[in-house]
């Protein structure tokens, strides 16, 4: 299952993902994984949290990025919840050109029990189609 948190640059969606990943820590059933283009948020995620800074692993379009998230659901099958903040950022492409990303993340999630919530800074009335069924 995928959730998307759309909202215009400096509308508060950082705190709001990390507090929804903060208040899991304890009722999450498995491992929490907080993906992020920049450290930014590091602290203020509870240590049991595990923080990946995509920056530091070369990944820099869709395709790494799917690879990336595949490999670590591959390596821990205990993944639970991925948070996912800045996708637009590490992957440098345009929103409009993500359905396909975002059909293959809800498939392999799907198939290994995994929830996602993604953020992206864009503006809700702009949104392409496909991401309409994402927004919470």
């Amino acid at each position: 299952m995928i959730q998307v948190i759309l909202g215009k640059k400096g509308s508060g969606k950082s705190k709001q993902v990390v507090d929804m990943a903060n208040k899991l820590v304890g009722e999450a059933e498995g491992d929490i994984v907080f993906i992020d283009d920049d450290n930014r948020c590091m602290l203020d995620l509870r240590h049991e949290i595990r923080f990946v800074d995509c920056s530091e692993f070369n990944v820099d379009e869709v395709n790494k990025f799917y690879g990336f998230v595949c490999g670590m659901l591959a390596q821990d099958f205990d993944i639970s919840h991925i948070f996912i903040d800045g996708i637009k950022n590490m992957v440098h492409t345009e929103l409009m050109e993500m359905e396909g990303l975002f059909k293959d993340l809800e498939e392999v999630l799907k198939k290994n029990n995994v929830s996602a919530v993604i953020v992206i800074s864009a503006d809700p009335e702009t949104a392409p189609d496909f991401l309409k069924a994402y927004i919470a």
